[in-house]
C-alpha cells in the first residue's frame, strides 16, 4: 500500500511542475504597448504530454518501488491581437493558410466601415449644397 502512495507522490510532483509551466499567461501573453499607443497581445498554443509509471521490485528483506515520470511542453505562438489607439482590433494569425473566402470574410468589416464613411460624406455634402437658385444667388452676393 505504501507503493501506491509513492506513485501518487511522483504523479503529484509532475503535475505541479506542469501547472507551474503552463498557466493562462502562457496562452494569452502579457500585453505589449508601443510608443504610438498600439497594444499587442501574443496568443500561443500549448501542448503537453505526461507519463508516469512504476513497478514493485521484490527484494528478500522488503518490496521496493522503482518508478519515474516525465513530461513535455510545447509552446507555439499562433497569433497576435492588435488593438490600435482608435479602438480598431485585429487578430493577426501566424502562418494562416486560409482560403480566398477567408480573406474576403476577414476584410469585410473594414469594407463596410469604408462604405458607411462614403455614404455619410455624401449625405453631409448634399446637406451643405444650396437647394434653390435663390440660395445660390445669396451665396454669390455674400462673397
Amino acid at each position: 500500500m505504501a507503493d501506491k502512495h509513492a506513485i501518487e507522490g511522483i504523479m503529484g510532483v509532475s503535475m505541479e511542475k506542469i501547472h507551474e509551466m503552463v498557466d493562462v499567461n502562457t496562452i494569452i501573453g502579457d500585453p505589449i504597448v508601443s510608443a504610438d499607443g498600439t497594444t499587442v497581445i501574443p496568443v500561443s498554443k500549448v501542448s503537453f504530454g505526461f507519463v508516469s509509471g512504476g513497478s514493485d521490485l521484490p527484494m528478500q528483506s522488503a518490496e521496493r518501488l522503482a518508478g519515474g515520470s516525465g513530461a513535455g511542453v510545447t509552446v507555439k505562438p499562433v497569433a497576435f491581437i492588435v488593438i490600435k489607439r482608435d479602438g480598431d482590433v485585429k487578430l493577426m494569425e501566424l502562418g494562416a493558410k486560409g482560403s480566398p473566402v477567408d480573406g474576403i470574410m476577414e476584410s469585410l468589416p473594414g469594407l463596410i466601415d469604408k462604405i458607411k464613411g462614403f455614404i455619410e460624406k455624401k449625405k453631409a455634402d448634399k446637406e451643405s449644397e444650396p437647394e434653390s437658385a435663390e440660395e445660390l444667388a445669396k451665396l454669390d452676393e455674400t462673397k
